[in-house]
């Protein structure tokens, strides 16, 4: 007899279908194991991450927060914003605990079923503020991300309550008003160095008025080398807070 040979999952599969339209996800098609990585998810070469491009953590700028007044920890704040554009922060006041109940509700959303997660989608999502997606637009793409998210926009709480998805919605919302006053702070001090010594409060909710909470999953891929995470962008918020994984990934 001759041998077997099996299909690749990309030609016995509607990757679109199954990914989008059916709410699966990239963590749908990563969980039946894919040998190779399908076609529609290999980016072209100047969009893929070089390792010669990667900076170890040890050149990132981090930042102690312990003591918020010390003049030093202003200057740092400005320094690394204006040579590096980000930064780390620790000692920042933030409880472990709301670090690590916001990464389990993470895994808890996409660990519910494709049709439990596809209830957010934008065809059906019971509002613009809150979508669970693929990749950034797949319909318009040429090469897909390999990602899933639930981007979600706050709005209120009363809002918020009732639309955002009942397994995250309260880590979430602990998470972002646990950082309410770090990210003042750190407007603070970028406005100081331009010389605004403090922020009018008629202005502060044009820099801190409108929030979005990103969730992102990033499921093992087959061949991580051609293929991208999340793609060249530029985020058009004042600030974004990044939550790391112990890996090295963005979950929040």
């Amino acid at each position: 007899m001759a041998p077997t040979v099996a299909t690749p999952i990309s030609e016995s599969l509607d990757i679109t279908d199954f990914v989008v339209t059916k709410g699966n996800g990239v963590k749908g098609l990563s969980e039946m194991g894919p040998k190779t990585l399908p076609r529609e998810y290999i980016q072209p070469l100047e969009e893929r991450i070089s390792v010669n491009n990667i900076m170890t953590l040890e050149s990132i700028p981090i930042i102690n927060m312990s003591n918020w007044d010390e003049p030093k920890v202003s200057k740092s704040i400005c320094d690394a914003a204006e040579k590096w554009g980000f930064f780390q922060i620790i000692n920042h006041g933030v409880p472990i605990e709301v670090l690590e109940n916001v990464k389990d509700a993470t895994h808890r959303f996409f660990n519910l079923p494709a049709e439990e997660k596809r209830k957010f989608s934008k065809e059906n999502s019971p509002s613009n503020n809150v979508r669970f997606g693929t990749s950034f637009r797949p319909e318009a793409e040429n090469s897909l991300e390999w990602k899933d998210y639930l981007s979600l926009f706050y709005v209120s709480e009363a809002g918020a309550s009732a639309l955002w998805p009942h397994v995250c919605k309260d880590q979430v919302m602990e998470y972002m008003r646990s950082f309410e006053l770090v990210i003042k702070r750190l407007l603070e001090a970028l406005m100081k160095r331009l010389n605004v010594k403090e922020i009018d409060e008629t202005k502060e909710s044009l820099l801190m008025g409108s929030k979005r909470i990103n969730l992102n999953y990033y499921p093992i891929c087959p061949n991580p080398k051609l293929t991208v995470g999340v793609g060249c962008h530029l985020d058009v918020s004042t600030l974004t807070i990044l939550l790391q994984d112990d890996i090295g990934g963005l979950y929040v």
